[in-house]
């Protein structure tokens, strides 16, 4: 009898500790790619600057569009969707060959990503 108890209680407190330990796990994921977006964008904006090789750029850019997917919070959500835009819009001005536009556009994405994350810092 009090080995059933024993297992119970564990089961209860193992079960009470997974949430917090999942959501704190899900706060580390949102921060590494909310930081990781940032890095990627000024990174790409640092190979621009110096005309890169275009390989290099376009990996960065497309390591900031994917890191920014992960980056979700629901009072920014709107934001990440129009700076989403910005970096798919810097990597087609990129890609259609005019630099200046798409260093243009990044910096304004890369002030948007920095607004979020200081949002997201802010309330975590």
């Amino acid at each position: 009898m009090k080995s059933t108890i024993k297992i119970i209680a564990l089961l209860a407190l193992t079960n009470l500790s997974l949430p917090v330990f999942a959501e704190a796990t899900g706060e580390a994921q949102v921060r590494a790619a909310a930081e990781g977006t940032v890095t990627k964008i000024e990174e790409a904006i640092g190979l621009l600057e110096k005309s890169a090789d275009k390989e290099a750029i376009a990996t960065a850019l497309a390591e900031a569009r994917q890191l920014q997917k992960e980056f979700r919070y629901e009072r920014t959500e709107r934001q990440r969707q129009r700076a989403s835009g910005k970096l798919r819009q810097a990597s087609d001005e990129f890609e259609k060959g005019d630099k200046a536009a798409a260093e243009a556009t990044l910096k304004a994405s890369l002030e948007t990503y920095k607004e979020m994350l200081k949002i997201y810092k802010d309330a975590h």
